[in-house]
């Protein structure tokens, strides 16, 4: 299982990120995905997550409203559409597979993480 987080950097508070996640066929055929951040001094936590067809997506609060997940099975590749970017959303984004457990948020509903992506918002 692979997976490989992408589109991150530096961008100011207002403005928006798309980050892609690769993943693997095997992951994308039976899992549901789903993206975490983790800010410095802060443990990880739960931002958004789809279902294995895409019809269902989850959000934390935080994000509701601002964050838009998505995923392209035909590419393999899963997308975090960031917009209205705050300071506070600075973190290390990182792509997570899993089956439906992932979409409560807990670290304990990812069966495989992938590497993360910096994003870092300035003010």
């Amino acid at each position: 299982v692979q997976l490989q987080a992408s589109g991150g950097g530096l961008v100011q508070a207002g403005g928006s990120l798309r980050l892609s996640c690769a993943a693997s066929a095997r992951v994308l055929s039976r899992y549901y995905l789903g993206w975490f951040r983790q800010a410095p001094g802060k443990e990880r936590e739960f931002a958004a997550a789809i279902s294995w067809s895409g019809g269902n997506t989850y959000y934390a609060g935080s994000v509701k409203g601002r964050f838009a997940i998505s995923r392209d099975n035909a590419k393999n590749t899963m997308y975090l559409q960031m917009n209205s970017l705050k300071p506070e959303d600075r973190a290390v984004y990182y792509c997570a597979a899993g089956y439906f457990p992932i979409t409560t948020g807990r670290l304990s509903g990812v069966d495989y993480w992938g590497k993360g992506t910096q994003v870092t918002v300035s003010s």
